[in-house]
């Protein structure tokens, strides 16, 4: 059984009441053998040994009450045993409070370091009370932090490149058309029309995931019947799906799948699952919609969604990054085919806003699941 910091304490103050009565009976003991026996020495003879018990209680009492140097003995003693108690807890008091201290000095040592930028620290864990918890969400903390920090300056790295891309190519293009010197025709300006249309909807899905990121992202939540919804979304798809050499099809209940969901942003999500399994899978392929209503997950009711494909499958090691801002699984690909690389991003974020989760399951070269859960509201 672990020791919390209260039953230390109230250990260590036990430890101290132990001594002190100890201590205080000890020496009670001997200060009264020592009158004791000094009364046998001066007052014990022939007449008060035929003396009755009642007299000679009295004159034993009356030795105590008489005998003035005892009674300043008594009273020096005491102030002496008093001294003695009050420098002895003053002593025990000043040991626990640096026992109990310590594991604080270590801690604040390691705040001042986090307070200069250094968010690598780690607090020893010495033990298993309140302190060590302490200790170990300090050190949870400061990991998380440090990871922050190094998805802050990827992130900024990575807008500055998603940025550059576009700019660029626009920047060269103008200058092209300065340096020639004649008249402009309007289908030489597609390429420049196109970067600018990317570089807008880069801002735009910045925009909308730091929204989502800051839980500030407003939603329309009105009743969304999602075996509708989804066919929609399917047929929209079906023809950049029939282009690719791929089959898409929608599995379902008959009866309706309700939940309480911004429309516009369900679409988004459902919308870039599924452009992200027509980009990764190959001709001849298959994706299926698969939808579940009334999934018990987490102690809870939840509508499920699962887009499965066919296609080139996610290693392991690279599941974890899946959902980070500008993360692509195939870094062979270009910025042109391979997206803005913040559409599953944004996926996780949506889903999350709405109360949900997202899941995926994935085997190299046989396939992907994504597997979206939306929250059943009361009554639905």
């Amino acid at each position: 059984m672990k020791m919390t910091v209260r039953m230390k304490i109230f250990a260590y103050m036990g430890l101290i009441v132990l001594i002190v009565s100890f201590t205080f009976s000890l020496t009670t003991q001997v200060y009264m053998s020592n009158l004791i026996d000094q009364f046998q020495r001066e007052q014990i003879d022939a007449d008060n040994l035929r003396a009755t018990p009642a007299e000679q209680v009295e004159i034993f009492k009356a030795y105590f009450l008489d005998h003035t140097r005892l009674n300043t003995l008594l009273s020096v003693t005491n102030g002496v045993r008093l001294f003695f108690f009050v420098v002895l807890g003053l002593f025990f008091s000043f040991w626990i409070s640096g026992v109990l201290t310590r594991p604080l000095k270590k801690l604040i040592a390691a705040i001042e370091r986090v307070a200069q930028g250094d968010l690598s620290v780690k607090v020893p864990i010495d033990t298993k009370d309140e302190y060590g918890k302490v200790a170990q969400t300090f050190n949870d903390m400061t990991f998380r932090l440090h990871e922050a920090e190094e998805a802050r300056r990827r992130l900024v790295a990575d807008v500055a490149h998603e940025l550059r891309t576009p700019l660029s190519v626009m920047q060269l293009k103008l200058e092209n058309y300065q340096q020639a010197g004649h008249h402009v025709q309007p289908e030489m300006l597609l390429r420049l029309h196109d970067e600018v249309i990317r570089l807008s909807q880069l801002v735009d899905e910045l925009h909308v995931l730091s929204l989502a990121e800051a839980g500030r992202l407003s939603l329309d939540r009105k009743p969304l019947d999602l075996t509708v919804h989804l066919e929609r979304i399917v047929d929209d798809v079906k023809y950049e799906a029939e282009e690719n050499g791929l089959e898409i099809r929608l599995y379902t209940i008959s009866k309706p799948v309700t939940v309480m969901a911004d429309a516009k942003r369900i679409t988004q999500v459902f919308i870039n699952l599924l452009i992200n399994a027509i980009r990764y899978t190959p001709r001849g392929g298959k994706i299926t919609v698969e939808i579940e209503d009334r999934v018990v997950d987490r102690n809870a009711f939840f509508a499920r969604v699962s887009v499965i494909d066919t296609g080139i499958g996610i290693p392991a090691e690279r599941l974890p990054h899946l959902f980070d801002r500008f993360y692509r699984v195939d870094e062979a690909r270009s910025r042109h085919t391979g997206g803005t690389g913040l559409g599953l991003s944004i996926v996780h974020h949506f889903v999350r806003a709405h109360g949900g989760f997202i899941r995926v399951a994935s085997q190299p070269d046989e396939g992907t699941i994504f597997t979206v859960y939306l929250p059943k509201g009361n009554g639905i």
